[in-house]
């Protein structure tokens, strides 16, 4: 594009903006393509993260459309995907082309994955988006049942779910392998964590659409600390590591042992700063017994946790410790070992999933009448929750108890008002 008409596309206008935009939509899902169609994809998001679905969209499919308030970031695509038409505001894009776009793919910063997602579906429109799915628990819960009504095709960018070195764990835990499995011990670590204060206000960079890029959020000044990255470690926009890592890392737990909601909620660590999100935390998540196995404890840990050292292990790149009755299993994305070694020696992994097509296929598969993607909302909404409530836990340092099909906390009224957050003038829903 030349720069005349860049600086058109970036001069967007709040006339689009309104609580009626977001409230008045709701068109039923199209009728699903067949297995052999196109699917036309607009894409929400396309520097960063999103460059690979993206890339993925066009390389498989008819990219109709691609969305990015940040110019230079999108600028890799903006040139290379030339059939797309281009956005700054993806509300205006809905309003256009409403009728060409199947589906929508969205990897915006957590503050804005909300916003574009309820849009889409309330068109009928299939979803991609990135994890942790949302911002708070009301807006995955509120994102999960409108999916779920409308009977769309929804992924949640998990995309380590279809490695099969990862799978390797799940099966040996529902092999029965371990005997009754009653705790977990999960984890991601380093420091990363309280960044540095925001500094004096700058002005935007030129092709920044500031405004747009706060979205929801309250109008301030910019500031290079936060985008184009580090958005991800202040309340505001962010959900620090947990929201980061915890979809990816206990989608093993979750998967493995058919958890759902948490019926009670711990947290501790270092005081928390009520804008930055934590170096560190230490959470415990309980769930009850179900028909396929007794009561778990779920522990979260941003940073390394005692049991490794109890029980004298290294982690050595790997990231969850399930405990049974008859052993344990230390397993991660890549690898995995059952102990103690000497008595599980030439235990084999059963290799009973059906193989990936291909975390992305899995999408394409499911919006042109396919079986489910295996991250639908379905199952990892609950676990895009339990990681928010994770965060809740430790931001109140305390305990509570959960009512999940009702979404409400028991026991600590501190809770409630991290459960969902009012919005701006204008993005109101």
């Amino acid at each position: 594009m030349s720069n005349v008409s860049r600086r058109q596309f970036l001069s967007t206008s709040a006339a689009v903006a309104g609580a009626s935009y977001f409230a008045t939509h709701g068109w039923a899902a199209e009728k699903p393509l067949s297995a052999n169609d196109k699917i036309n994809i607009a894409s929400i998001g396309v520097g960063g993260r999103g460059e690979g679905i993206t890339s993925s969209a066009a390389k498989s499919h008819n990219l109709v459309a691609m969305c990015d308030v940040d110019e230079k970031r999108a600028g890799k695509n903006w040139e290379k995907q030339t059939q797309a038409e281009k956005f700054a505001d993806f509300r205006k894009m809905y309003d256009k082309l409403e009728k060409q776009i199947d589906a929508v793919a969205i990897s915006t910063p957590d503050h804005m994955h909300f916003h574009p997602a309820y849009g889409a579906l309330m068109r009928g429109k299939h979803i991609y988006l990135e994890k942790p799915l949302a911002h708070n628990v009301w807006e995955v819960r509120t994102l999960t049942k409108l999916a779920a009504e409308k009977k769309l095709a929804t992924q949640l960018g998990n995309q380590r779910h279809a490695m099969e070195s990862l799978r390797n764990g799940v099966e040996l835990v529902k092999s029965g392998v371990l005997g009754d499995i009653t705790e977990v011990h999960s984890w991601i670590g380093g420091k990363r964590g309280m960044p540095a204060d925001l500094g004096a206000p700058k002005d935007p960079p030129a092709g920044l659409d500031w405004d747009l890029w706060l979205g929801c959020r309250p109008s301030r000044p910019y500031t290079d600390k936060l985008a184009p990255y580090d958005w991800r470690f202040w309340w505001e926009f962010g959900t620090g590591e947990t929201g980061n890592w915890g979809c990816h890392i206990l989608d093993i737990p979750y998967w493995a042992l058919d958890l759902q909601y948490p019926t009670n909620v711990s947290g501790s660590g270092p005081a928390p700063d009520p804008l930055k999100t934590p170096t560190s935390m230490s959470t415990t998540l309980d769930f009850a017994a179900n028909s396929k196995r007794p009561a778990v404890k779920l522990h979260w840990y941003h940073g390394t946790p005692p049991i490794l050292s109890e029980k004298k292990l290294d982690d050595n790149g790997m990231n969850n410790l399930f405990i049974g009755s008859k052993g344990m299993l230390l397993c991660g994305f890549g690898k995995h070992k059952l102990l103690p070694e000497e008595k599980f020696k030439g235990t084999a992994v059963p290799n009973t999933f059906t193989k990936s097509p291909g975390f992305d296929q899995e999408w394409y598969d499911a919006i042109r009448g396919g079986t489910p993607a295996t991250c639908n909302f379905n199952y990892t909404g609950p676990l895009a929750e339990a990681v928010l409530l994770a965060n809740i836990a430790y931001r109140v340092q305390g305990t509570f108890g959960w009512d999940g099909p009702t979404m409400k906390a028991l026991g600590n009224p501190g809770v409630e008002k991290y459960l969902r957050e009012e919005y701006r003038k204008g993005w109101e829903v």
